[in-house]
């Protein structure tokens, strides 16, 4: 694939307003007009470069939404408050009453208690497939269907998700793809895979000093225009704003993100090998025995790797808990939800990030009581970090 996402990046040129090497932050909550007549224009949406209200948009968040939208290669973006806070409006600006979802049955808990707990609410339902089953996927098609949704790298599995295969189905059957590429920003490009939408969670990988919530929905013009709508639209509506100076620390960090996902990627690979060569249950997209390995190396931009995450399963919730907490005590991480931190990040989702999904459920998809999920850090001496939790694995009697 010849899209260069960091290219894109690289390219964008700002200036602040006294000449700074970064744009000055937009600290106002509303703005001023020079005559009536171009406020009402503003309301209308019909004038352009003049700012209405923060929670509609501002300078801030829209320099950092043009940066994301030329990383994914999508005509435009609109950041929001939390990863959450751009899923949510996009399934229902969608999706009405009586509207159906056919989603990944691997995705993250939060994102699935709102497609199984509350869309119902709306009248809107949610058949949860294996995503990388095409057959499946499409047998759950119904004449209400307006949704695909998939994460790019499932959380916390990595199963990983044939983009094109499903853009296939979408425009087969007159639906849009949403996939969240939260877990391998730069490795994939959804949009140029033929997805409609395409959501982060910009808190993790993309901000990378888990110092801050937000989101981001990458699409074409007319759906972030619908989005932000001050008649009907769910960004504009429900209010998950996110705050200028929020938008400009994370726009800096984003400069760097290539950088750091070719060292998350370099470090995760790595310790994927010696784990599964140790014999420890290893699931890395980067591994030749993952089963979707193949797609994932014809879908990606080899520059920037398989990505930090991976897992392993270690037989019981009481080993992997006692493995987490030696590896904290020893300095090699925190046990902590979330990703994308400088320093590894390791818990067991079944009892944390995917809590909100039930036991059988859990059971039924291959998410044991013993499985750890790692989002690896920067680690300049990655065989240090190893021989060190190797130690810890023999402790704890993994090993």
């Amino acid at each position: 694939m010849s899209f260069k996402p960091a290219n894109n990046i690289q390219d964008l040129q700002y200036f602040g307003e006294f000449g700074g090497v970064n744009p000055s932050i937009s600290d106002s909550s509303t703005y001023t007009f020079l005559s009536a007549k171009t406020m009402f224009d503003t309301f209308e949406g019909n004038a352009d470069g003049c700012y209405l209200y923060s929670r509609h948009s501002s300078p801030s968040n829209l320099y950092l939404g043009e940066a994301l939208a030329a990383m994914e290669g999508t005509e435009t973006a609109n950041v929001t408050a939390s990863g959450m806070g751009a899923i949510t409006p996009v399934i229902m600006q969608l999706c009405g009453a009586g509207d159906h979802v056919v989603s990944s049955r691997t995705i993250y808990g939060g994102t699935y208690a709102f497609l199984k707990n509350f869309a119902p609410r709306l009248s809107i339902t949610t058949s949860f497939v294996d995503i990388t089953k095409l057959d499946i996927v499409e047998a759950a098609i119904t004449n209400n269907t307006k949704v695909l949704y998939c994460e790019s790298v499932s959380n916390p599995l990595l199963e990983v998700a044939d983009i094109e295969g499903l853009a296939n189905l979408a425009k087969k059957y007159n639906l849009k793809l949403v996939v969240d590429n939260t877990f391998s920003p730069l490795s994939i490009s959804p949009a140029k895979l033929g997805a409609d939408v395409v959501i982060h969670s910009l808190t993790k990988f993309i901000n990378g000093s888990s110092d801050t919530v937000g989101g981001v929905v990458c699409g074409t013009q007319d759906f972030i225009n619908e989005l932000r709508s001050v008649n009907d639209g769910a960004c504009m509506l429900l209010g998950s704003t996110m705050d200028s100076l929020r938008a400009s620390s994370i726009l800096k960090n984003l400069r760097t993100l290539h950088i750091r996902m070719q060292q998350h990627s370099h470090n995760a690979s790595y310790l994927a090998e010696k784990f599964e060569k140790l014999g420890l249950k290893t699931v890395y997209p980067g591994l030749t025995s993952h089963p979707s390995h193949q797609l994932f190396k014809n879908m990606m931009n080899k520059q920037y790797g398989f990505g930090g995450m991976l897992t392993i399963d270690v037989g019981s919730l009481d080993k992997a808990n006692a493995l987490m907490e030696l590896m904290q005590e020893k300095n090699l991480g925190y046990l902590a939800v979330s990703l994308g931190f400088y320093k590894t990040l390791f818990s067991a989702p079944g009892t944390s990030t995917s809590s909100e999904i039930p036991e059988d459920e859990q059971e039924e998809m291959g998410l044991s009581d013993g499985l750890i999920r790692f989002s690896i850090g920067l680690d300049a001496d990655i065989e240090r970090t190893y021989n060190m939790m190797n130690q810890c694995m023999k402790e704890v009697g993994i090993l």
